[in-house]
């Protein structure tokens, strides 16, 4: 394979195998659900993690700014 004159092989991407792009797909997609449970849904006194974590005066700010509401 050859580079056009003027580029490196770093400057071009690198190739991501199909199972590499299910991988991160998979734990971006985890981490988007956490995300909005901890944001969204979360409510402190019912929290899955107990009422001792205080995510939900954490992200308190956050929830109103979204559009959620938390009291």
């Amino acid at each position: 394979m050859s580079i056009a004159p003027g580029t490196h092989a770093a400057d071009r991407p690198a190739p991501l195998s199909v199972p590499a792009t299910f991988l991160w797909t998979a734990l971006m997609v985890v981490a988007g659900l956490a995300v909005y449970y901890f944001v969204g849904i979360d409510q402190g006194m019912v929290s899955i993690f107990g009422s001792d974590t205080h995510i939900h005066e954490f992200v308190h700010d956050a929830r109103h700014f979204l559009g959620f509401p938390c009291h």
